[in-house]
């Protein structure tokens, strides 16, 4: 069997969803991993589809239990994501692609526990990922917006690098991003049905 994990990754508004999502309508082998964390759910979220969504304590119980393969603590939002392995185990064993959207420890550990090619998504600027936070979200706060722009900044200086391919998802051509990541998966030998 060929491989199973994609990670396509970025700063948060760089586009990685809404691209992995043209990715699972286009190639339905393919799904999304569903994340664990332990921040609240935001409006029509749903538990055990949009994450998986645990109480600090729970979250840390099932790291104890080895059921959260990997994690990361972002302090600047005092929350937890990470890996749910029944999440992971359960759609290997289904025969899907999986393509998970985690930051650079998540890429690391899929990269080196499923050989996973590594996908990173940025904007040709930091001032358009700060226009589309706004868009997405208008009533973001100046402290919120400024904390993840502060992030993204970092992801871009010291990041970027690791990853094994980077694609810039300009404003408007989601289609060409697609496209590039479809000819990643083909030069990759990922299975497409």
């Amino acid at each position: 069997m060929g491989k199973q994990v994609l990670v396509i990754a970025g700063p948060t508004g760089s586009g990685e969803s809404t691209i992995t999502k043209e990715i699972i309508k286009k190639f339905p082998i393919f799904t999304r991993l569903v994340t664990a964390t332990t921040r609240e759910p935001r409006l029509n979220e749903k538990d055990k589809v949009d994450y998986y969504f645990f109480s600090e304590d729970s979250f840390k119980k099932e790291v104890t239990k080895g059921n959260i393969l990997e994690h990361t603590f972002v302090p600047g939002r005092s929350v937890y994501y990470g890996t749910y392995k029944l999440d992971l185990d359960k759609k290997l064993s289904e025969g899907f692609n999986i393509i998970v959207n985690p930051d650079v420890v998540g890429a690391r550990y899929y990269k080196e526990h499923h050989n996973a090619v590594t996908i990173f998504i940025k904007t040709e600027s930091i001032d358009i990922l700060k226009d589309r936070l706004v868009k997405r979200d208008p009533s973001i706060s100046g402290e919120e917006l400024a904390g993840r722009l502060k992030a993204a900044k970092y992801e871009l200086d010291n990041e970027e690098d690791f990853y094994d391919y980077v694609i810039i998802n300009a404003e408007g051509q989601l289609e060409n991003t697609v496209k590039e990541v479809e000819e990643i998966l083909k030069k990759e030998e990922y299975r497409l049905k």
